[in-house]
């Protein structure tokens, strides 16, 4: 952060004394800001843009870097040497390990095979795999081509999965033929081959055996997935008619270092030896990753992001605001249907070693990522609020008892981090710690708060806002709040902005989800509040999506599962604040003559777990006797939920059936465990 603000100062002319000030510029001046940002990160092009930023009639027209040209899974392979880049960690087999050319050659060659089949640019690649190496392989191999790349974590069940994929029509699948957890290996080939009926687009399914070996699985398939084939076969039978040829010389190795800084500024025409071999330039505005929003009114919307933007907020934020260098080593724990696993693996760009992890972080003991902290001495490590929360509980104490002196930055995300957790991190992990509580979306592909080394930590406060992010919080009537919480905006434009969700042409859908509430500002759906310190609060979702655990749950993927019980009416799911956490509550209505047993209580949460994941299971199942609705036929979760938490409810005039509110008021037991 201050390298950049010494370059902007020999660039510009500007001399920033404090991060407020510069902040205040970067908003004030975003097309500057992102020039001067694009020329000191040196992102690989072939071609430089003509304008930084063009605006339309909407924000969501915005157009960024329009002329140029560039491939972003060249950027994140510009290094090509002997570093380590990958360590891959499991609750099986041995750790593992690629080197930046180990990993290019493993790239290049996928990709050469996936060429054979003619993938083309904007053709989409799924993914239903673990937190592996051959996903990161699979990844840059399909976007080094241009496609558009989507995945998902294998625990979901093989209707949520086919939800989300089946919107998108991809032509490649890839799978593993399972993933492990607690010890236990779980086979997702059944769940494979429903996925592949289901969506009728796929035309090759290419697995990485994982739990079993390659000759095991090869007896398998021809009965169980007979479109599959392993990876190895599919890139050898290529090879063998077309021997593939790998470039001869690295890229980069150590002309440019992610920690140091240039002093005189690149010409905008320098295109850094982009374009050479399997990577094809392509717009900066190209699609680049389909993610999937919770699903709270319907079907996950796949929500479409670009190429160039993402990279360059990733570099943004990874190299200033989480100061990761060529030496760091990143370690953040994700499954691969989160952006925080995207956002992890866009630190290879720098050139920095990423470690990898598939299976619980409590097997087999709840101190596993300490040790692997120390073992692969990680510099960065990343895990969610709730796993904080939870390792608090256990009382486990870092601190002289595991070596942390390589640790500088923990980042924490998926909900907000209480000051008791921030006091923990200090008396039990480390003291001299960058604790960097973030927050951003599924829907920005980053962050709109994060951390910053050169601030300091406030118990329950995250440090910054993001640098060229004009994030207030507002009020009804659209006014800043200047004391206490307001409704989350975005005032300008961003790169990591989605392109839109797809097949929505029109950006309706796109502009109903962010722009309904305050037209032409991007309202995000979280409480914010700025305090005195300039450091701010999260206080959770402003909308119906639920968040236990820190993962986004829409209420309608919930209710389109429900449907298949027969004995249900009608229900109502709502998150409830709980033990510095968020727990799902299911209140049921039951059909005439039906009651709650303990077998249709244990039916319903098998069956959310077998069609979604285990996070779709209420903590609580409820009996009701009416679910209240809108007078236009809009089931009124946030009313519930206001008054499970004690808050008043705003909008009893638009509901047809306001006295059916009453039952849920007199459930005072579960406001007092919220309060609690």
């Amino acid at each position: 952060m201050k390298a950049f603000m010494d370059y902007i100062r020999e660039q510009k002319g500007r001399s920033f004394r404090t991060y407020r000030t510069l902040h205040a510029w970067s908003v004030q001046n975003i097309r500057d800001f992102w020039d001067s940002f694009w020329h000191f990160s040196e992102p690989l092009h072939s071609q430089p843009y003509e304008e930084v930023l063009v605006e339309g009639d909407h924000m969501t027209d915005a157009q960024w870097f329009r002329g140029a040209r560039l491939n972003f899974a060249e950027n994140l392979l510009r290094y090509r040497d002997d570093q380590i880049a990958l360590i891959a960690h499991s609750e099986i087999g041995p750790r593992r390990t690629l080197t930046y050319q180990e990993l290019y050659a493993d790239v290049h060659q996928l990709a050469q095979a996936l060429e054979s089949i003619s993938l083309q640019p904007g053709d989409r690649v799924a993914a239903y795999m673990p937190n592996v190496p051959e996903t990161v392989v699979a990844l840059l191999a399909s976007t080094a081509l241009g496609a558009t790349w989507s995945s998902t974590s294998p625990d979901f069940g093989s209707k949520a999965v086919a939800e989300r994929f089946g919107q998108i029509e991809p032509k490649v699948l890839f799978i593993t033929d399972g993933y492990t957890y607690k010890g236990k290996g779980y086979s997702t080939l059944e769940k494979a081959r429903q996925i592949t009926k289901a969506i009728p687009s796929i035309e090759k399914v290419i697995l990485f055996p994982y739990l079993e070996s390659a000759e095991e699985l090869r007896k398998k398939l021809p009965h169980l997935l007979p479109e599959a084939v392993i990876c190895q076969d599919f890139v050898s039978s290529i090879a063998a008619v077309a021997p593939i040829e790998l470039a001869k010389a690295p890229l980069e190795s150590t002309k440019l270092s992610a920690n140091s800084v240039t002093t005189t500024c690149p010409s905008a025409s320098n295109t850094n030896s982009a374009g050479s071999g399997i990577f094809r330039q392509l717009p900066a505005n190209h699609p680049l990753y389909i993610l999937y929003s919770s699903g709270t009114t319907g079907k996950p919307k796949a929500i479409v992001h670009s190429a160039g933007g993402t990279l360059m907020q990733h570099l943004k934020e990874l190299r200033l605001h989480t100061d990761i260098k060529r030496e760091s080593t990143l370690f953040y724990y994700s499954t691969c249907g989160w952006m925080m696993w995207n956002w992890m693996v866009s630190a290879l760009a720098l050139g920095a070693t990423v470690v990898l992890y598939d299976g619980s972080p409590f097997h087999p003991t709840a101190e596993r990522f300490l040790q692997l902290v120390e073992e692969e001495k990680v510099t960065h490590w990343g895990v969610s609020a709730k796993y904080i929360m939870s390792i608090e509980r256990e009382a486990l104490i870092g601190k002289g008892k595991y070596d942390l002196q390589s640790l500088q930055t923990l980042l924490s995300t998926g909900s907000p981090l209480s000051a008791e957790s921030f006091c923990y991190v200090y008396s039990h992990i480390k003291e001299d710690l960058c604790l960097s509580s973030i927050s951003g979306g599924t829907d920005i592909i980053s962050c709109f708060v994060l951390g910053n080394p050169m601030l300091p930590v406030y118990a329950g406060e995250i440090q910054s806002k993001g640098l060229a992010m004009d994030v207030v919080g507002l009020d009804e009537a659209g006014q800043e709040v200047k004391k206490g919480k307001g409704e989350l905006v975005c005032r300008q434009p961003f790169p990591s902005m989605p392109l839109g969700f797809w097949k929505d042409e029109e950006k309706n859908k796109y502009k109903e989800s962010y722009f309904s509430k305050y037209p032409q500002v991007w309202c995000h759906g979280d409480y914010i509040e700025v305090k005195p310190r300039r450091g701010i609060v999260i206080h959770g979702r402003s909308d119906a999506t639920l968040n236990p655990g820190g993962i986004r749950i829409g209420t309608a993927e919930i209710y389109r599962i429900l449907e298949l019980i027969d004995e249900i009416d009608d229900s109502l799911v709502v998150g409830q604040r709980y033990q510095d956490d968020e727990r799902i509550l299911l209140f049921i209505k039951l059909l005439a003559g039906e009651s709650l047993t303990a077998e249709l209580e244990k039916r319903i949460k098998q069956t959310l777990r077998s069609n979604a994941t285990a996070r779709h299971v209420p903590q609580k199942i409820i009996p009701v006797r009416d679910i209240p609705y809108t007078l236009n036929g809009k089931k009124v979760e946030i009313a519930v939920r206001n008054i499970l938490h004690g808050e008043p409810v705003l909008n009893r005039q638009a509901l047809a059936n306001p006295d059916s509110l009453e039952e849920y008021h007199q459930m005072t037991e579960l406001r007092k465990e919220a309060a609690s």
